[in-house]
């Protein structure tokens, strides 16, 4: 994928795989238990994945489908960081696993969505750490390097030290008076999940006197750059977090306290310093993509505006000063519809002409709310923005109009205004495919779909239907991979069912004259009116 669908998809959907084919096929009859390779990347299976965790301390491993696109995606870029990690004489090694001829593999790591990557450590099998890296040649190294050698440099004396926080943009430094104590190794945690920021520890009482501290404390320094990003970097204060225990201190030094009784929190420290690793607020670029969609902040606040019209330019200061009471919680974005961001327009149900323009996404589910009026003031930027977390406004909810031949086709077309009164229909069983125009694997069954309207098109009681999902969104129902099936049986109750079996025209008319069932199929949930 080009990176605009990709980032595209990571405000409109799943970024990572979709869900699997046509269920897996019968397993390869291989019997040695000899490591073979391909392109330095060890081909796995059920026989010799015990000896290549055996052999290898780490071992990270793609668990992949040949037809998935995402998977073709990543190839290059996995056997890239196979040669840099050989290269490097890294004891971290790449596996892979073909998960349509590995069944019993798949089934075993929970693998569901493709391409996943999970490290085992030390041999152990029943506990692998699920990849959270960027999938890209140099994140997957970065990532393995950090978990391989040492997370942190030993600062020693306030040389040593001085060197190392101007070393970088962004760098931590942990002051423990104890660094074999629970909050030193709670702090070795955190420096392994940030693998982009270097991490050092400090001991020394000098070294407590010289940064003006007097118990264990967590310091961030960073070098911040203004809206243009010229005239090289200088140093800036950081905003206040949004943690009680954090403290501002000197000019581009922000403080992480350790509480005494509770300790050092590594969830929230990890949270705060991935938020602090990004500028208060982002321009949605190619070279910040990354830095945006890895923070793993849950809501984004996006100003859409005309980097081209002065009036608009304007409307970022009121933006910025909005942004700092939401730190952590909310990443605050500005897109440029006429540059990089106008590829991600149409996933918003937007055009140019729309600029300017507010939009906050939940990135849990997708849902986008819109702040509708005239006023871009901080003040009101703020107060939007906390109306949503506290659940007081509904999700703005795309919908295009439905064809003037909608409902006389064999498969019906359905958009978001006319989906409720169609599948929730209590005279009528609806089956629904849920698609985007790009997924291949959506137009791979589009035949198949289409001959399944056409056997059912005069049933009185039984409804074939496809929704673009791209362009369509509903508000109790999450579409998270491409495509999805749903079954809405006739009745009262709005249930409704997932389809989850072979996608072909035989197995779907077994469903449909069993009344929506099939061996193994989940139970009907309720869809809240």
């Amino acid at each position: 994928l080009v990176w605009a669908l990709v980032l595209a998809l990571a405000w409109g959907g799943p970024v990572l795989g979709v869900r699997g084919e046509d269920g897996g096929e019968e397993e390869d009859e291989v019997v040695s238990d000899e490591l073979g390779e391909e392109d330095g990347v060890l081909v796995l299976h059920q026989h010799n994945f015990g000896r290549a965790l055996s052999q290898h301390r780490l071992l990270l491993v793609e668990f992949y489908a040949p037809w998935c696109g995402h998977c073709q995606q990543l190839a290059p870029a996995f056997t890239q960081a196979a040669a840099v990690l050989q290269n490097a004489s890294s004891p971290a090694r790449l596996g892979k696993v073909d998960v349509t001829a590995q069944v019993a593999l798949a089934d075993e790591f929970g693998v569901t969505a493709y391409p996943t990557l999970k490290l085992f450590r030390d041999g152990n099998r029943t506990h692998p750490l699920a990849y959270t890296g960027r999938m890209d040649t140099e994140g997957i190294v970065r990532w393995l390097q950090r978990r391989a050698s040492p997370s942190t440099t030993l600062l020693q004396d306030t040389a040593s030290a001085a060197a190392f926080v101007t070393s970088q943009d962004m760098v931590v430094v942990g002051f423990f008076k104890d660094l074999g104590g629970a909050a030193a190794r709670a702090f070795q945690e955190v420096a392994v999940e940030l693998e982009d920021v270097p991490f050092g520890v400090a001991a020394a009482a000098e070294l407590f006197q010289a940064y003006g501290l007097a118990a264990d404390t967590v310091c961030l320094f960073k070098k911040v750059r203004g809206w243009q990003g010229g005239g090289g970097a200088i140093l800036s204060p950081l905003l206040q977090p949004s943690l009680s225990l954090a403290r501002q201190s000197e000019e581009g030094r922000t403080d992480f306290p350790v509480d005494p009784v509770r300790g050092l929190d590594v969830a929230a420290l990890t949270r705060l310093l991935r938020a602090h690793s990004l500028d208060l607020v982002m321009e949605f670029s190619n070279e910040t993509s990354d830095l945006i969609f890895g923070a793993n902040i849950p809501h984004h606040m996006l100003l859409f505006l005309n980097t081209s019209s002065p009036a608009q330019l304007a409307l970022r200061d009121g933006f910025q000063a909005a942004a700092a009471a939401f730190r952590g919680e909310v990443l605050f974005v500005v897109v440029d519809v006429t540059g990089f961001g106008a590829d991600v327009l149409s996933f918003f149900g937007m055009t140019p002409a729309d600029a300017p323009t507010l939009r906050l996404v939940k990135m849990e589910n997708n849902r986008k709310y819109r702040m509708d009026g005239d006023s871009f003031s901080d003040m009101a930027i703020r107060a939007f923005v906390q109306a949503v977390l506290d659940g007081k406004v509904k999700p703005h909810l795309m919908s295009a109009e439905p064809p003037e031949d909608w409902d006389t086709r064999p498969v019906k077309v359905l958009v978001g205004k006319t989906f409720n009164q169609v599948a929730f229909d209590e005279t009528k069983n609806v089956f629904v495919k849920f698609y985007a125009p790009w997924c291949s694997h959506c137009q791979a069954m589009a035949g198949a779909w289409e001959e399944l309207g056409e056997r059912y098109k005069d049933h009185k009681d039984i409804v074939i239907a496809e929704m673009d999902a791209t362009a369509n969104e509903l508000e109790n129902i999450t579409i998270v991979g491409f495509p999805t099936l749903h079954y809405f049986p006739a009745g009262p109750g709005r249930k409704m069912v997932e389809y989850k079996s072979a996608r072909n025209v035989e197995t779907f008319s077994k469903f449909l004259e069993n009344g929506g069932t099939l061996p193994e199929e989940p139970p009907g949930v309720s869809v809240a009116p």
